[in-house]
């Protein structure tokens, strides 16, 4: 049996102080803790009840600020209403599809809200994507409207002739700051809701805590991208969880959110958690390392959202003697590196690090509420850190067929059982859904949900992140998915088969992407220019991969699968490899040889990725 892991003890939660904090938020919270074990059991609450709860609870109070413009709940409410009320008009119904593809702004909210209130779902596409990508996750979720905004519309035109609109009833395009002439077959969006009533729809309480919400597309473990299901349920939970129990949220908060809300931190975890106390959303419409900063200022942010490729970002810009001039008392997000944790609070005077842990498509979760450095936090869902292969790539089994559970301080994989309100609730393609799912965990007949994800355990129902496996790997702040990365590769006519893998890159958070390929030509014909064109057309910046290495050949399986093991641990190393591998450089769009020169100074960290 291969060794799980070398013990790691550093960060080891300690049982007294653990039982001391746990006892004293009981106390504080303990009503609000039993409303949110009860919330699975209400099912009367809704996203769109809590906005209509907040527009009498408070009126005029901000709800949502963006650029120079601002919202009172009651406005909000209001337009959220308009919207609503025409979507019922055109027959739009519970169950049905919105498909949406704007940039964080102040639309983005009311339309999402606006399809919540009749139990239709509003499936968020990445507004990164381009070409074949953005055509596959369009045409996975068939819409009963499409929604695009202005500033989107060029890159969907690029793609609308790959995409089955067939049952599309609408097109609606939202109108950004550059006003463009309506597109043949579009509807201005903002034109036709004006004259439409704004009292509240009679749908709202017709829609339940388990319906779905919206639709937020995730890499997995598995390869394309997959909709992950989003429900009411996720959304209020997160309210009391995030809002109430953890930041004690109230609606003199102001949360800046300049994360992008197709993804689950911005939408289901920092949009809540303000709304659950009547607290103001601050929307960022893209997060920038030089702006950050002044925007905190400018909104007079007191929480904000994040991911550990932004923190790494901000602490590698240089001291500035404003670093503590906010009023910051509190994040939440995901993935800061625990190297750099301590540092972070330190240098930006930051009181509390609300790290969570929760894939878009597990309901359940790991939350830091007892402030510890450098963790997770703790889950109260059924969950298991079992022992994992490191060579093979899988979890292991013993002799008797069954999964064993990990030691303090070893990594392990995270599974979360499936049963009750943490029922894997799937994907909208069933066949991924059963590949998510493990059966015969501990006994025979349990089934477990394989998050593909290695943990540390450490104690107190705590844990740490380690890294993820599987088939994608996460670079800038997104879940990189190999297999559809390989895909558009393939399709490059000097390419004959590629193979996708995540490498460490010193001082960079993640894992950098790098693709070794077997071409149909010799090295020096190679066209290294034509290649930059087609992966610009067809994917998302972050995807393409820093590194490509030129292989005579590539490892199979039995089953002829890709194998990665070994590339991944050869990576970029330049006296390892005989093989050449080319960089693509920051700001450069096209690959260049990697030399010794390069590979020291990347190692070094002089160069910047």
């Amino acid at each position: 049996m291969v060794k799980n892991s070398i013990p790691d003890t550093s960060n080891i939660i300690d049982k007294r102080e653990y039982r001391k904090r746990r006892k004293a938020l009981f106390n504080k919270h303990n009503d609000l803790i039993q409303k949110i074990l009860d919330l699975p059991f209400d099912n009367k609450i809704s996203w769109g009840t809590i906005v209509e709860e907040n527009a009498e609870q408070y009126a005029d109070k901000t709800a949502i600020m963006f650029e120079d413009t601002k919202l009172t709940y009651k406005d909000f409410n209001a337009l959220v209403n308009r919207y609503t009320n025409y979507f019922l008009s055109l027959g739009l119904k519970k169950g049905d599809i919105v498909e949406v593809l704007l940039t964080n702004r102040t639309e983005l909210l009311i339309i999402i809200t606006a399809t919540s209130k009749i139990g239709a779902i509003s499936s968020l596409i990445n507004t990164s994507l381009q070409g074949e990508s953005l055509a596959y996750s369009i045409n996975r979720t068939p819409g009963k409207f499409i929604i695009v905004g202005s500033e989107l519309y060029n890159a969907f035109a690029e793609i609308k002739s790959a995409l089955n609109l067939v049952d599309f009833e609408k097109y609606y395009l939202v109108q950004d700051r550059d006003i463009i002439p309506i597109p043949e077959g579009f509807i201005e969006l903002s034109q036709v809701v004006n004259d439409i009533p704004d009292n509240n729809p009679p749908t709202t309480s017709s829609v339940k805590t388990m319906d779905s919400f919206a639709y937020v597309f995730t890499s997995g473990t598995t390869g394309f991208p997959k909709a992950a299901i989003r429900t009411h349920y996720g959304m209020v939970g997160a309210a009391n969880s995030y809002g109430l129990l953890m930041a004690e949220m109230t609606h003199e908060d102001i949360v800046y959110i300049p994360l992008p809300f197709f993804h689950a931190t911005a939408l289901s975890v920092g949009w809540p958690a303000a709304f659950a106390g009547g607290a103001s959303v601050a929307i960022g419409r893209k997060f920038s390392v030089r702006n950050f900063w002044d925007e905190i200022r400018k909104y007079d942010a007191t929480i904000f959202t994040y991911v550990g490729e932004m923190c790494s970002y901000l602490m590698n810009q240089p001291p500035n003697l404003n670093d503590t001039n906010h009023r910051v008392r509190l994040i939440i997000g995901n993935g800061l590196r625990p190297e750099i944790w301590r540092d972070f609070k330190k240098r930006f005077n930051i009181n509390f690090i609300g790290e969570f842990y929760g894939a878009s498509e597990v309901p359940a979760i790991f939350v830091n509420l007892l402030n510890f450095d450098c963790t997770l936090g703790m889950c109260s869902s059924p969950y298991a850190i079992v022992k994992y292969d490191f060579q093979q790539e899988k979890a292991i089994r013993n002799e008797n067929g069954f999964m064993e559970r990990v030691n303090i301080g070893e990594v392990g994989l995270l599974l979360f059982e499936s049963k009750g309100s943490t029922k894997f609730p799937g994907y909208v393609d069933k066949k991924a859904t059963e590949s998510k799912l493990f059966r015969d965990v501990f006994t025979k007949g349990d089934v477990w949900i394989n998050t593909g994800d290695l943990i540390r355990e450490q104690g107190c129902n705590h844990a740490q992140f380690f890294d993820r496996i599987g088939d994608t790997f996460r670079w800038k702040g997104h879940n990189v998915s190999t297999t559809e990365v390989e895909k558009i590769f393939n399709s490059y006519e000097q390419i004959l088969i590629s193979c996708v893998y995540g490498v460490k890159i010193p001082g960079t958070d993640g894992r950098a992407g790098m693709i070794s390929i077997i071409p149909n030509t010799t090295e020096e014909n190679f066209d290294f220019k034509a290649l930059s064109k087609h992966l610009t057309k067809n994917m998302a910046s972050y995807a393409i991969p820093i590194f490509l290495r030129f292989r005579t050949d590539l490892e199979q399986t039995s089953t002829l699968k890709l194998k990665k093991s070994k590339l991944k641990k050869e990576g970029f190393a330049f006296d390892n490899v005989s093989d050449h591998i080319y960089v693509m450089l920051p700001n450069n769009s096209e690959y260049t040889l990697l030399t010794k020169e390069i590979y020291e100074e990347i190692q070094d960290q002089n160069i910047k990725f």
